[in-house]
């Protein structure tokens, strides 16, 4: 399913106008469904994904999730559900850059619904070169509770990342609804400063000298 959507995202993407990344912020537009599902976009195939109230027919404010989850939350609507969305890095691009990505997944009880949430990192001409993912979440991971549970993925953009491709998708494995769940994603990037790893490793060696010189007194 990955695959197909990516195709047919990429293929939207490349016609779509792309907002600009910036330092320290969530890039992820409406990552928490309290707009509906503003700032995502349907892969032709697969029906849209849908915003949802807590509540009695998904997750009880009681049940697990989210402490600052808002009024709102995803969910599948038919059997396979997605959506994509995109940012270019812009004046980011070729710059060493950290990413931090998180998100509340889950489902209902025993069922094996579930959802993903896949980044792809692409060079100027839409390539992918590496990818992030986080979940699915399955009954197992969650103890056949009913609920959302925070799943985390970090680490370093490639070197010629241009432009990020965000997808969420939901999977029905039983019952009558998509119960695949996803509230308050995340996608934040900072700089690496140059020569910071080198400049520790020094140090330490600075460091490590001098109390071998002491010793040798």
């Amino acid at each position: 399913m990955i695959k197909h959507l990516l195709t047919a995202g990429l293929m939207a993407f490349s016609l779509a106008a792309q907002a600009q990344a910036t330092l320290g912020s969530n890039l992820i537009v409406n990552g928490d469904a309290e707009t509906g599902v503003a700032g995502w976009t349907g892969f032709d195939g697969y029906s849209l994904f849908q915003s949802v109230d807590y509540g009695s027919n998904w997750v009880l404010p009681s049940q697990p999730g989210p402490v600052d989850r808002g009024a709102k939350m995803f969910t599948g609507l038919t059997a396979q559900a997605a959506g994509f969305q995109t940012i270019a890095l812009g004046s980011l691009a070729g710059q060493a850059l950290h990413y931090e990505l998180s998100g509340y997944l889950g489902g209902w009880a025993a069922q094996g619904d579930n959802a993903l949430l896949y980044v792809s990192f692409l060079d100027a001409q839409d390539n992918e070169i590496g990818h992030a993912t986080i979940g699915p979440v399955t009954p197992a991971d969650r103890g056949n509770q009913t609920g959302l549970f925070l799943r985390t993925a970090s680490g370093s953009l490639p070197a010629s990342t241009a432009s990020l491709m965000f997808s969420l998708s939901m999977e029905r494995l039983g019952g009558g609804d998509n119960d695949g769940y996803a509230d308050n994603l995340s996608f934040v990037i900072s700089s690496v400063p140059e020569g910071s790893t080198l400049a520790y490793a020094l140090a330490g060696l600075g460091l490590l000298g001098g109390v071998l010189a002491r010793r040798r007194r």
